[in-house]
Formats: C-alpha cells, sequence, structure tokens
C-alpha cells in the first residue's frame, strides 16, 4: 500500500503521542484482559453461560437478547458486547505506538498480536456455546483470554524502556531460576483450569453441562501442589536476589509477587473449605490474573533495554506544520 494511503501512516503524520500515553494505552490493554477474564468468569458463575443459546447471534431469530431470557441473556450479551470494547482500546494501543517517534516496530506488533488473540478468542467463545459449555473449550477460552494478558504486559513493560538488546542485571542462572518460577506459574494457572473443568460451577443451572470426568479433590490437590512449588521457587528466588546483590527493581517485584500468592493462598484455602462459594471463586480467579501480571513483571525485571529515545526535535517540526496543514 503506498505510503500515501495508509492510515496509520497519516495519523503517525498529524499526530504524535508522547511515551507516556503510548504506556498508558498499554496499561489500558493489561486492564482490560484482566476485566475481559473475570466479566467471563462471572457468566459463569451466575449460570449465563448459555444465556444467549447459540453464536454469533444471540438467539436464532435475534442479535441481541429477548426478554424471555431473562437476566442471563443480558448477562451472557454484555460480556460479549465487552470483546468490542476491548477490540477498541486495543486499536487505540495500535495507533499511539505507530504514530510513536522514533517508530517501534516491537510495540506495534505486540498491538496487532494483541488484535489477533482477542479475535480468535471471539471464535473460540462462540464455539464454547455452540458446544454447550463444553469444559476442555472452556479452559481453552480462558487460556486464550490469559496469553492476551500475557501480551498485553509485555507491551506494557516495553513501552516503558529503550529498544537496546536484552541486558542481563543478574548472572545467567538466576534468570533461569526465574524462568522456571514462570514456567511453574503456568503450570498452576493451567491445574486450576482442570479444577474448574472438574468443579460444580458449570455455567448453566438448566443443562446438565459435561465436566472433565476426575476427582475433585485429587486434582485440587495437585493444584495446591503447584501453589507450593510457586511460593517455593519465590521464596528462594527473593533469598537468591539479596545473596547477588542484584538491583532493587527485581528484588520489589518479587516482595510483590509474594504477597499476592500469599493472597491467592488464602482465598483459595477459604473457597475450597467453605464449598466454592461463587464471590470466592470470582475473586480468586481475579487474583489469578494478579499472579500471573506478578511473575511476568519479575521476569521482565531480571533484564534492562536502556531507557526511552526521546523524540528528536526535527520530528517534533515535521508533525506540526502537517498538522496545521490538515485543519
Amino acid at each position: 500500500m503506498p505510503k500515501s494511503m495508509n492510515p496509520l501512516q497519516l495519523i503517525a503524520d498529524r499526530w504524535q503521542p508522547s511515551a507516556q500515553f503510548v504506556r498508558r494505552a498499554s496499561l489500558a490493554c493489561v486492564v482490560m484482559g484482566v476485566v475481559i477474564v473475570v466479566t467471563g468468569g462471572a457468566v459463569r458463575l451466575t449460570q449465563s453461560g448459555l444465556g444467549c443459546p447459540t453464536w454469533p447471534t444471540c438467539t436464532e431469530d435475534s442479535l441481541t437478547p429477548t426478554p424471555e431470557m431473562g437476566i442471563n441473556g443480558v448477562i451472557e450479551f454484555t460480556n460479549r458486547m465487552l470483546t468490542y470494547v476491548l477490540c477498541a482500546v486495543v486499536g487505540v494501543a495500535i495507533v499511539a505506538a505507530r504514530a510513536r517517534t522514533p517508530r517501534r516496530r516491537d510495540l506495534t506488533r505486540l498491538g496487532w498480536a494483541q488484535f489477533w488473540i482477542v479475535a480468535s478468542n471471539g471464535i473460540i467463545g462462540g464455539i464454547t456455546v455452540l458446544t454447550g459449555l463444553n469444559p476442555y473449550i472452556v479452559a481453552t477460552h480462558f487460556l486464550a483470554a490469559t496469553s492476551l494478558l500475557t501480551v498485553a504486559v509485555i507491551m506494557w513493560r516495553r513501552a516503558s524502556e529503550g529498544d537496546e538488546e536484552p541486558r542481563d542485571l543478574v548472572a545467567r542462572p538466576v534468570r533461569q531460576l526465574g524462568w522456571v518460577l514462570t514456567v511453574a506459574t503456568a503450570l498452576l494457572i493451567v491445574a486450576g483450569t482442570v479444577v474448574t473443568g472438574s468443579g460444580k460451577h458449570a455455567g448453566d443451572a438448566k443443562k446438565d453441562v459435561h465436566r472433565i470426568p476426575l476427582s475433585y479433590r485429587e486434582v485440587t490437590q495437585l493444584h495446591v501442589d503447584f501453589v507450593f512449588i510457586v511460593l517455593g521457587l519465590t521464596v528462594a528466588l527473593w533469598f537468591v536476589l539479596r545473596a547477588v546483590k542484584a538491583p532493587a527493581g527485581p528484588r520489589r517485584r518479587v516482595v510483590e509477587l509474594l504477597a499476592v500468592l500469599l493472597l491467592q493462598g488464602v482465598v483459595g484455602y477459604v473457597q475450597y473449605f467453605t464449598d466454592s462459594p461463587e464471590i470466592l471463586v470470582g475473586t480468586h480467579l481475579f487474583g489469578s490474573c494478579l499472579v500471573w501480571i506478578a511473575v511476568l513483571r519479575v521476569a521482565l525485571s531480571l533484564r534492562d533495554r536502556g531507557e526511552l529515545v526521546a523524540v528528536p526535535a526535527q520530528a517534533t517540526e515535521r508533525v506540526a506544520p502537517l498538522a496545521a496543514a490538515g485543519r
């Protein structure tokens, strides 16, 4: 496409967003990533998973829920509409990253990656409805949302740092311990989806929804085992960072992760011994997002890419007359 016909280039010629705006747009993607996970959980916990019994329309004859469908239809449809809000937020981040000078292709790619994950997960969500809340598809839907959150956090971090080659802030074995912690946390989250798929909150009270044919107590124990592994690795990383006199940033991130893990553990135990009330399950789901964000921030804090490059003066001078001409 010729440069003059590229809408993103036309915007870049007339608008120069600040580095702070790009960071805030990236952070908004993180926030919306959490919102879409939590509201998706709310759909299941309010038994609204089949509130709209078909897809992409709400019913075979109506795009929106009908009065006969009640509150469940409204909840399910509202969650679907939030996908468009998420797309809009991601779109703003893409445009801001593309218009920023100097141009950061990595930020633009991360923004587009989020867009395609949202699009593909929308299709997975439709398959979830069409398969009557198959627990394996539901788990895939959640994990795809978690992958969206992953890319959003990386973009948020990259928007706050330079574009140099990564430089280790600690010895490589310490960084490897950080990645082992990240992988263990990912397995913890996957185990959590199995617990959910075998538990009592199927997502719809009017239909006999298929569940994962595993013992709820046994998979919960597996989940708890991973919790202790992640906690142990977090404490070990904290001691190692202190021993090697690592910068304050990584040590602070590990402390934040430890605090989130402890709070999440308390919620999980109370949830288990109180027969998983909906409010605590929803809180635990929100906590899982915070845990994943925290562990990603730990891993990303163990390397440095330098400071953000300031906008060259000539770039500002170039944009100003173009903007004036556009008026």
